[in-house]
């Protein structure tokens, strides 16, 4: 069989199609295989399928493919235009490759399986022998294709968070699938206008069946949701909310242990864990020391009392009766006389409707957590992403769940 008759095999390229030449440079280690029409004088409009007479050829384009035998294979083509009387002057349709793309179908497919496993850019590139640009060009077509098929969402559920992008307080917004534990998209910045950006794309049938959204008790983003999503109920989220509690805790623990010290005693210093962890966590000598330190009657262990107690609310089923416990709790804080823990019990009262919604709807950011967990891997492998748009892609292309791999045309 002559190389050309088995690269056209290999190739399965269709009748429009004929391979005229293949050229093997040992020296580079590079297969060139020549793709020309067989029709001289007509060809089909890639809009209609209509054949059309050839208008003129375009300069010779390349292609990288799959490699042959560890050979780097290099696809040549001068594909012609043809002149369609409904459509204009249009370039016809290769059987290799997509529009716009500098590397085969199959290339492209096999590409993004390799950057799939390897989590990040610099060891794909190194696998694929591709440089860094042409790596990212990879991915940012796979992951513009992939929202492109994505048309509708199928969720009921919503998560939006912000996640530190670079230092100095910047943030960007992220907003999660929580049925399907993936990223929607992310934006720039946590302003209401970043939420906006991304909310205001969702389809209308996206915001029928959104019924509640996930987040935490940061005003822009609930105007946001509140102007995109009217139908769709904000939950305040459990996560956030546990983490003021513990803050409040901390807080108690920071001005006691100040106060004590200036008493000459130091017994709280460096325990800021043995407050903050879950009991069942700690381990024999930090249950000890909490049992010992706990028996002092401190203040501390007094806030540490006040949160453990407001944990019970996110086991109840009915809002009333969840209500009048928040009621009950609010009136221990008070008595207690500490101020991080009534700023807390305050900020709760606030926020009280959005909280209880979490009663009805029994959800949270625990799938942003998982997602966040991966994200920073993407982002230290990377070592620092500096380039929001390379940041985003990334995101989407590991954590979108997008079908993302190119038509084969076989």
């Amino acid at each position: 069989m002559k190389d050309t008759q088995l690269y056209q095999q290999l190739l399965g390229l269709t009748e429009e199609w004929e391979i005229f030449n293949v050229e093997i440079g040992f020296d580079k280690l590079e297969v060139n295989v020549f793709i020309e029409t067989k029709d001289k004088k007509n060809g089909k409009c890639p809009e209609c399928s209509k054949i059309c007479s050839i208008y003129d050829v375009r300069d010779e384009r390349n292609w990288r493919h799959l490699d042959t035998m560890q050979f780097k294979t290099i696809l040549h083509c001068k594909i012609p235009r043809i002149n369609c009387e409904e459509h204009g002057i249009k370039t016809v349709r290769t059987d290799w490759a997509e529009k716009h793309s500098r590397h085969t179908a199959l290339f492209e497919k096999w590409a993004i399986q390799v950057l799939m496993g390897c989590n990040n850019r610099t060891q794909a590139k190194k696998l694929l022998g591709l440089s860094w640009d042409e790596v990212n060009t990879v991915q940012e077509r796979a992951v513009k294709r992939g929202l492109c098929r994505r048309k509708d969402l199928n969720t009921m559920f919503l998560g939006v968070d912000e996640k530190s992008f670079l230092k100095g307080h910047k943030y960007v917004t992220v907003v999660y699938d929580i049925e399907n534990s993936s990223v929607i998209d992310i934006a720039k910045d946590r302003k209401e206008s970043s939420l906006d950006k991304i909310l205001s794309k969702l389809s209308s049938s996206d915001k029928h069946e959104i019924k509640a959204v996930t987040v935490d008790m940061w005003k822009p983003f609930a105007a946001s949701i509140a102007k995109n999503l009217p139908l769709a109920k904000i939950v305040h989220d459990k996560f956030h909310i546990e983490k003021h509690a513990s803050i409040a805790v901390d807080t108690v623990r920071k001005q006691e242990n100040k106060s004590l010290i200036q008493d000459g005693i130091d017994f709280l210093k460096q325990t800021k864990y043995i407050w903050l962890k879950n009991k069942e966590n700690l381990n024999d000598k930090q249950e000890k020391l909490f049992q010992y330190l706990f028996a002092k009657n401190l203040k501390v262990g007094y806030a540490w009392s006040l949160k453990e107690f407001f944990k019970t609310f996110w086991s109840f089923e009915n809002a009333k009766v969840a209500k009048i416990f928040l009621k009950i709790w609010t009136s221990e804080v008070l008595k207690s006389n500490l101020k991080p823990m009534i700023k807390f019990a305050e900020m709760i009262n606030n926020n009280l409707h959005n909280i209880l919604n979490y009663i009805e709807y029994n959800i949270t950011n625990a799938v942003a957590e998982g997602i966040n967990s991966k994200i920073q891997y993407i982002k230290y492998s990377a070592r620092g992403f500096r380039n929001f748009d390379n940041y985003r892609t990334a995101i989407l292309f590991y954590c979108g769940k997008l079908d993302m791999f190119p038509h084969t045309f076989q």
